[in-house]
């Protein structure tokens, strides 16, 4: 086996979760050139990475078509002995579909699931994370399974921050609201820290108006709103030397799990049992203890509360 590429151009808790695939893979075959395909914007995860050979880019925002064609022919020169397709939709099959591989392997959900030489079930509520369900691809070749998801960040990068020797981080918000705890809770969260432990919090740059609003209300505490300055993988790194991370059930979730940070995550409208759940040491999960007819309300977030009323989000804090 010597080229070997794997596809997950999903968001960025996809691509966290698709790396045990990789460390599967390089620890089985650790002379193999191992390139990862990932959407833009998800690239820098995988700087100083100690063995993904070449990260490959599909910008889908820009000339999307015609990139995804362009990446089929470079893909199709690598000549690659084996793709592993993470993703279920289209245009990843696709991309797998026309590689040119000797082997590929993807999930049968796929719609070009028949142009794979080996197909996994997908199963979500089956009692397997999300890491657990990637491995399955690679179940037919007979290798020992890496669980956890594997990130390498730097401590000299996180330095510029100048952060004190003892944080929390917060990451509070969500691309979906039934998936992001209310600011008042996480205000809540933040006047029980003790006051000699500083609070980061994280986030894209759109999320700074929110930490704002939310570090005004958190007293007697030296509060660091780093939302848009760390990258994804600088993002990991101040996670990992942090005493607690407090997320809900989204990407920085993964990105606490890739470096084995400790983590407390907030299901709203989810649940664990979809395989999305914390993998570090250090995992604690926080919902509510009320029995609702309405939760889950389905597999991923919804841009508010169908019923009206949003209880979901009703958890004990600290």
């Amino acid at each position: 086996m010597d080229r070997i590429l794997i596809i997950q151009t999903a968001f960025l808790g996809d691509v966290v979760l698709a790396t045990p695939v990789a460390e599967s893979l390089h620890a089985a075959y650790p002379n193999a050139r191992i390139d990862f395909l990932l959407r833009k914007g998800s690239e820098s995860l995988f700087r100083n990475h100690p063995f993904i050979n070449e990260v490959l880019i599909w910008n889908k925002k820009e000339n999307k078509y015609r990139n995804l064609f362009g990446l089929i022919q470079k893909i199709r020169n690598t000549k690659y002995d084996l793709v592993i397709n993470c993703q279920r939709f289209a245009a990843s099959g696709l991309l797998a579909g026309l590689s040119g591989a000797k082997t590929i392997s993807g999930f049968k959900k796929n719609p070009f699931s028949f142009l794979f030489n080996y197909q996994a079930e997908h199963k979500i509520g089956n009692g397997k994370h999300e890491c657990e369900r990637n491995l399955d691809l690679i179940h037919f070749l007979k290798i020992e399974g890496i669980i956890r998801p594997r990130l390498y960040p730097v401590d000299q990068e996180t330095s510029q921050f100048n952060l004190p020797p003892d944080y929390i981080c917060m990451a509070p918000a969500s691309v979906w609201f039934t998936k992001q705890l209310p600011a008042a809770k996480w205000i809540e969260l933040g006047n029980k820290i003790i006051q000699e432990t500083a609070i980061v919090l994280l986030g894209a740059p759109t999320d700074n108006e929110l930490c704002e609003s939310i570090a005004a209300e958190i007293k007697n505490h030296q509060v660091i709103n780093l939302c848009g300055k760390p990258d994804l993988l600088q993002s990991a790194g101040i996670m990992k030397n942090a005493r607690m991370n407090y997320v809900n059930d989204s990407a920085p979730l993964h990105l606490a799990s890739s470096v084995n940070a400790p983590v407390t995550a907030f299901f709203c409208s989810t649940v664990p049992e979809f395989g999305f759940g914390p993998l570090s040491d250090n995992s604690i999960i926080v919902e509510t203890t009320e029995k609702l007819s309405c939760r889950p309300c389905g597999l991923h977030g919804r841009r508010k509360c169908p019923e009206g009323h949003f209880r979901c989000a009703d958890v004990l804090m600290g």
